[in-house]
């Protein structure tokens, strides 16, 4: 039985000790272990709501750190670089003491995900774990994005908009790939920053929603299922959990859940507003040479 752990975080000063709760119980002995903090690093603009917050990062980070594991930071943003959105939210400054760095994951390994060979990040199949810090927010495409969305950033750089502009339009393809990442990438543990999470739309400009929550698994289809139960939704208006349920993923039931801390009925969802209409997950070819452009001209001058 997959289990869930759930806490209260009323704010991001609360952070360190509710981190360390949940990863005491959700990490597996990491003595020694190379560990990839993979955190949701989207985009410069909005950054401090859409990207997890930094002090859930540097938390997560030390408690690692403490426990003799060998962390780095690292993520491969839709544009810019990693580095660029950790400075612009804080993290340096917060990892510097623990001797963290923060990479961007560039060089891509061709992989096999659902139906679709796709290029995986070398440092994210190269780690012994993978501890997947999502953000709890809405997603103008998926409805929501949670821990299983959230390692799509494994794959690198601009290799994400190609995927959207080749598969999106292919029925549950897109869903299908993502969720296959979880049966390629090593083991992961994940953590939602639902602290301040973000609602009416995403993955970058949406509005702060003060949800209180921080939670853990190591399942990651099991906290999103869980993330769902909180929004009092089921797996049909969501097409990530709706594909780990086809494909009949362990945590994808939330009758086969266990919480033992807190759980979904203890947080107030009330008033959190998701996407009604979804936009197309195929991207047209003039909104990807964009995409292109525009990340081209970050990485040069401000990576």
């Amino acid at each position: 039985m997959p289990e869930v752990y759930l806490e209260r975080a009323p704010d991001y000063s609360r952070a360190p000790q509710t981190v360390s709760l949940l990863l005491g119980h959700a990490l597996p002995d990491i003595s020694g272990a190379r560990l990839l903090i993979k955190p949701n690093f989207v985009a410069l603009r909005n950054a401090h709501l859409c990207c997890t917050h930094p002090a859930v990062i540097a938390a997560a980070a030390r408690h690692c750190v403490e426990r003799g594991a060998k962390v780095t930071v690292g993520d491969s943003p839709a544009f810019g670089t990693a580095q660029a959105i950790a400075a612009a939210i804080g993290l340096p400054e917060l990892l510097r003491p623990l001797g963290v760095p923060v990479i961007t994951l560039r060089r891509g390994v061709r992989v096999t995900s659902g139906a679709v060979r796709v290029p995986v990040s070398a440092a994210a199949l190269e780690a012994d774990l993978i501890l997947n810090l999502p953000k709890f927010k809405a997603h103008s495409q998926m409805r929501f994005s949670g821990a299983v969305k959230n390692l799509f950033g494994c794959i690198p750089g601009v290799h994400k908009a190609w995927l959207h502009a080749l598969h999106g339009d292919k029925g549950g393809r897109f869903a299908e790939m993502i969720c296959g990442l979880m049966r390629v990438l090593p083991p992961v543990v994940s953590l939602v920053d639902g602290v301040e999470a973000m609602h009416r739309t995403g993955p970058i400009a949406g509005d702060p929603f003060g949800l209180g929550l921080l939670g853990a698994s190591a399942n990651p289809v099991a906290l999103d299922a869980a993330a769902g139960m909180v929004l009092g939704r089921t797996a049909e208006a969501f097409p990530v959990w709706r594909e780990c349920v086809r494909a009949e993923l362990s945590g994808a039931d939330p009758a086969d859940l266990d919480f033992p801390l807190l759980g979904p009925a203890d947080f107030n969802a009330k008033g959190f507003v998701l996407p009604r209409t979804l936009k197309p997950e195929s991207f047209r070819p003039d909104v990807l040479l964009q995409s292109l452009v525009k990340r081209t001209w970050l990485a040069r001058f401000r990576g």
